[in-house]
């Protein structure tokens, strides 16, 4: 893939992550253009920066365009929560001559399908292990603060189960145990399982959770898949807080949580809202190993 050898960014819609891109792109010393972010005072921005009040302004003379994360919510239009644009997905492609790149994050099957109908060339940074390994930090601790926020008892002294023991899980589970939490870690694979004891976690097999769970304070979910279910939310007590990091459709019957009036809350998208200015550095590292891979 060939692009132009000066490297101009635009970055269009998103949130203070976004913010945090642009101006980490500015401050490395490239043209950096912004558009579909115009709720916030321009004074948050890097003075080096161009704010654009048309996407032709933004896109024409930019060979690498930053969308966001997610890049959409209906995919149609780019998500702009810091914008009163509405910036079709369309319009952004019809730019995609001139060898340009178009890199987000969480791009679905039918925005990759509309790229190639623009023969568009898009990558999405959410598939890069850098930036989803670093983004278990502030998803770690975004879930400590609402199990702080929530818990009638400290985290302290704490019965915890964190189901899963990938990215998240990993980082969880040393945070909660620094913290004096009585911590239990449960995984499918025997290797995980190892890992686990081998840190001096106690370990709990992921499909075998049921007679296990009556002890627990809090219970924090990390496997997209429906885990805990009807069978086993009756096994909780009032008053352990479940929360749920899985992506959509999540690990929690929320349904029955609630007749049970079981406190579960499903806690999306953390690094953007706890820490959007370490997710938003976080994103720009990750850019810039991509760009690089690519030969600019």
């Amino acid at each position: 893939m060939k692009i132009l050898n000066n490297r101009k960014y635009a970055v269009v819609g998103g949130d203070f992550r976004a913010i945090e891109v642009a101006n980490s792109l500015a401050r490395a010393g490239y043209s950096v253009m912004v558009y579909g972010i115009n709720s916030v005072s321009a004074e948050v921005f890097d003075p080096n920066i161009i704010l654009c009040e048309t996407a032709s302004r933004a896109l024409l003379d930019s060979n690498i365009i930053i969308l966001p994360l997610p890049m959409t919510t209906d995919n149609e239009y780019i998500n702009t929560p810091l914008s009163d644009r509405r910036i079709s997905i369309d319009e952004v492609f019809s730019y995609h001559s001139g060898g340009k790149v178009f890199l987000g994050g969480k791009i679905g099957e039918k925005v990759k399908n509309m790229a190639k109908t623009y023969s568009a060339y898009v990558l999405d940074y959410m598939e890069r292990d850098e930036l989803t390994i670093q983004n278990a930090v502030p998803t770690a601790e975004g879930a400590i603060q609402i199990a702080m926020e929530e818990m009638p008892v400290t985290l302290h002294n704490s019965q915890c189960l964190i189901i899963g023991y990938g990215r998240i899980g990993k980082v969880l589970s040393k945070m909660l145990d620094g913290i004096g939490a009585h911590v239990t870690c449960s995984a499918r694979k025997h290797s995980d399982m190892a890992y686990i004891k081998s840190m001096g976690y106690q370990c709990a097999d992921t499909a075998r959770l049921s007679g296990s769970l009556e002890k627990f304070d809090l219970i924090i979910n990390t496997v997209p898949a429906k885990v805990l279910e009807e069978s086993i939310l009756k096994q909780v007590k009032k008053s352990t807080l479940i929360i749920d990091l899985a992506s959509k459709p999540g690990g929690v019957d929320f349904e029955t949580a609630k007749e049970l009036g079981l406190n579960t809350i499903w806690a999306l998208s953390l690094p953007g809202k706890v820490a959007p200015v370490t997710a938003g550095r976080i994103i720009y590292d990750t850019i810039e190993n991509m760009i690089e891979e690519l030969g600019v």
